[in-house]
């Protein structure tokens, strides 16, 4: 894994946005897209607790990158995420050309602690986002924040918020 100690804060700042996703309701997971001279560009939080299953932060990253900047920039950006992408925000990543994804905790992580507390199966097979876009470097996980963002898992899991 090539996380430099530099690029540590986005990460902090993707368990800050899942910690406001739980806060707010939602399923803790947080995403940052920062650009190629390091400026953050957007990010968000998940917003899945509308309804709407597809309102991963992730996703929106893809979506706003798509709008708002050229083939290029998308490619020479870095999506810092909470949580490795499930496969439908793996595809969007890929689809609209976007660089790097660099993630706290992988897929088999948070399965391993979700079945910890019994939560069922999501209903899409979860993949690691090279199974789905292996176009894409990717580096995760980083174990110095996992153990955040399991807790904020098993805190949203247990109802507290």
């Amino acid at each position: 894994m090539v996380v430099k100690d530099a690029e540590l804060p986005y990460l902090r700042r993707c368990v800050e946005l899942a910690a406001r996703a739980l806060e707010v309701g939602d399923e803790p997971f947080g995403s940052v897209l920062v650009g190629a001279g390091g400026t953050v560009l957007a990010e968000d939080h998940n917003r899945v607790a509308s309804g709407d299953r597809t309102r991963h932060p992730e996703f929106e990253l893809a979506r706003w990158s798509a709008a708002r900047l050229t083939p290029e920039e998308r490619a020479a950006a870095t999506v810092y995420t909470s949580g490795e992408h499930c496969p439908m925000c793996a595809a969007a990543h890929a689809w609209v050309g976007l660089g790097r994804i660099v993630y706290v905790a992988s897929s088999e992580q948070l399965s391993s602690w979700l079945a910890e507390l019994g939560v069922p199966a999501p209903p899409v097979r979860t993949l690691p986002i090279n199974g789905v876009a292996p176009g894409v470097q990717v580096e995760g996980p980083v174990p110095e924040l996992a153990e955040e963002v399991r807790a904020l898992h098993h805190r949203f899991h247990r109802g507290e918020r």
